[in-house]
Order: structure tokens, then sequence, then C-alpha cells
């Protein structure tokens, strides 16, 4: 009896090995089926463009950006509760959850605007050092607010306890989407030099600057904080997956044209680029090494910036119906397609 245990012990050994020696070692995390689709669409009207969008995942809401002003959403009846006003040319907006507060960064007027997160009151407007701030970012381990100046190429670091500016980094191109590790590292895009800043958020020091190619005019930026990924959305459909420690390009899996934002979900391992075209490109992070393209879900033409809900693993884009073009003149050339009014709202995306 001992002997036919040794023998079938034997046998599956011999099995397990022949099965690794062709197939190799199992992966963590072997790319599933999405299938992401719009499940709603959250009408929110209104006149003017729009740009990011961000989550604040303690009170369910969702922030939106929208020409003049901030739309309010809650996320669990996906209903406008309210609006932040005189926010000129508003580009993003950052939450800092501990602090209560969220913050804007206002194009028009090189401002931020402090708001309370829970009265949806605003507190205070503060003047930066740059001009046109379009991304802004809240850094949790020293507690500052960065907006990231397109005009200028630098960023403005803000105390967010205080809202008083601290010191203005120089980033040597012009910064399009940030992200934090959440260690004191700060990561930004330089859309026109294709490459990623990252400067340490407590002493302002600019530590590497890295090139992304082959990847051209990066754009959205999201972060894999516990396996140090960053992935870099690129204007010629490619997505850069950059090691956040060296700065070296890993992969980079295609994706759609008129790509803006991207997102990241640690529990599901998918990263999204958003694409003007009309598609959320999904892509399964199948090892730190290894990502694969899931799907190329269709949304709707210019739905290009996007927030994602970690609770939920919903996605939320913002695009408006559009008319035709207006006739070319002197002036402009290459006139954009009008907004047809009050079609202006938020796509709902979920499996």
């Amino acid at each position: 009896m001992r002997k036919l245990h040794l023998q079938t012990y034997s046998i599956i050994l011999i099995s397990c090995f022949m099965f690794i020696l062709y197939n190799g070692l199992p992966v963590y995390g072997q790319s599933p089926a999405s299938a992401y689709k719009v499940v709603a669409k959250i009408a929110i009207g209104g006149e003017g463009g729009w740009d990011y969008l961000a989550v604040d995942p303690a009170a369910r809401r969702l922030y939106v950006s929208h020409a003049t002003r901030v739309n309010v959403v809650d996320i669990e009846k996906n209903t406008v509760i309210g609006e932040i006003p005189n926010t000129n040319g508003v580009h993003g907006i950052a939450i800092a959850v501990d602090l209560g507060y969220g913050f804007t960064s206002n194009g028009r007027d090189s401002t931020v605007t402090v708001f309370d997160l829970k009265k949806l009151e605003t507190i205070t407007t503060v003047k930066v050092t740059g001009e046109n701030p379009d991304a802004i970012l809240y850094e949790p381990v020293t507690h500052r607010v960065f907006t990231f100046n397109g005009r200028t190429s630098n960023a403005t670091a803000i105390d967010a306890k205080t809202n008083k500016v601290i010191d203005t980094v120089s980033l040597g191109g012009r910064p399009e989407f940030a992200v934090a590790d959440n260690k004191g590292k700060v990561f930004v895009n330089l859309e026109d030099k294709s490459a990623i800043v990252t400067f340490d958020a407590q002493t302002l020091k600019v530590e590497g600057t890295w090139p992304l190619a082959p990847c051209e005019e990066p754009s959205g930026l999201a972060i894999d904080r516990e396996h140090r990924r960053l992935f870099s959305g690129c204007r010629n459909k490619m997505m850069a997956v950059v090691n956040a420690d060296t700065g070296k390009v890993i992969a980079t899996p295609p994706i759609g044209s008129g790509v803006d934002a991207c997102a990241y979900d640690p529990a599901t391992g998918l990263a999204f680029s958003s694409n003007g075209e009309g598609t959320l490109t999904v892509i399964h992070e199948d090892t730190p090494y290894k990502f694969s393209v899931v799907e190329n879900a269709a949304t709707q033409p210019r739905a290009r910036t996007m927030a994602l809900d970690e609770k939920t693993h919903r996605v939320f884009l913002s695009t408006a119906e559009f008319g035709p073009a207006p006739a070319p003149t002197p002036e402009q050339p290459r006139p954009r397609p009008t907004i047809v009014p009050n079609t202006f709202a938020v796509l709902v995306l979920a499996r």
C-alpha cells in the first residue's frame, strides 16, 4: 500500500513538472473579459466646455468641471445636487478628504478656489504663481496642493491647511496630468517634451525627467501604487507603462485615439484610457511586466476625460452632443464643431 502511494505521488509530481515545463508558471491576475458599457447618463445641461472630473469616495460625490463652475453629482443616486460657482475656466478638482476641503484650478483667472466638501461653500481664493493652472493634485503626506501651470511650465505648491502659497517648482515643459505615490513623490506628464517629471513634495526638488519614447504627447496619467507602475496615455495611440522608481518604459499597449485621461483600479488590476474617438480602452495588468488589452468599450465622441470610483469600479466620463462646425474664416481656419445647447452630461460605465 505504501509503495502504491509513492507511485501515485511520483506521477502527480511528474505531471506538475511537465505542465510547468510546457505552460510556464501561473501568473497572477489573468486578463478578464471586461465588457464595460454605458449603464446610465446623468443629464447636467448648461453651456460651456469641460475638463477633469474627480470622485470624493467618502461623500460619494462626483465633481465635474464645467466652464465657470463645478457641478456636483450624487453618485449613489446619479443626480446633480449642487455646484461650486465662480471657477472661471476651471480645469481640475482636488479632494482632500482628511481636511474636508476641495480645490479647483481656474485657468482663466490663474487662481485656486478652496471650498468646503460638506457645505459646498467657497472658503477662499488663492492666486497661483504661474499662468493657466491645469491639473491640480492633493498630496496627502505633506498636506499640500499642487497646481500645474500650462502656460508657464511650472507648478505652484500651496499649504492645504493654511491656503498659503509655499513656492514654485520649475518643470521644464508643459505639464498635463499628475499623480502622487502617497509616499511624498509627485509625477507629472510633460506634453511638449514627451516625458515624465518627478519631484519631492516636501523639498520641491526635481529628482528626474524621464523620456517616454516611443510615447508622444502624453496626456492622462495614473498610478499603481503597490507595484510602482505609471500609466501614461499618449496621443500616438499607446499607453506607456513606466517603472515609477527607475523611469524605464516597460510596455506600450495600444489604446484608442484622442486620449486625455487615464485611471487605474487596484482591486481589478485594470487601467483605463478615455479616448475622444468615443472609446474606453481597458488594459489588464497581468503581472507588473505584462499588460493585455481587454477591450475598447463604446462611449461617445469627445468623452475623453474621466474619473474612477474604486468602490463600485464604475467609470464616469463627461461629454455633450455636437453640431456641425461653422464655416472656416481667416481668423479660424479650422473651427470646432459647436456644442448642442443643454446636452452636457456624464456617462456612467460599468460591467
